[in-house]
């Protein structure tokens, strides 16, 4: 089933750049939109140790990938599409929504 969203990467006329980053969906209550949250480490060389941090991201939610809470995702940067949003879902690896 292909769906009729212009802003789909995969059927829609949206263009992706910039790095693929992935991460787990957080957040699915606004229309269209997940919040991904990404986890790092950052290594402090003064006290010679690693930080775990994480950043979350608003992205875009087409309707042909529709990521639920708890759904591994990839999200690639593209074109501003609203105030927060700058990223979309291009691919879910893993779904783990019941």
């Amino acid at each position: 089933m292909e769906c009729k969203d212009p802003k789909c990467p995969v059927h829609g006329s949206l263009k992706t750049h910039r790095n693929e980053i992935s991460g787990t969906v957080v957040s699915d209550k606004s229309k269209k939109t997940v919040i991904v949250e990404h986890p790092y480490t950052i290594f402090l060389h003064k006290y010679e140790r690693s930080l775990r941090r994480h950043s979350r991201i608003a992205a875009y939610n087409p309707e042909c990938m529709n990521a639920k809470v708890g759904d591994e995702v990839i999200i690639s940067g593209t074109r501003r599409l609203s105030k927060t949003k700058s990223f979309v879902v291009t691919k879910v690896l893993e779904r783990r929504s019941a």
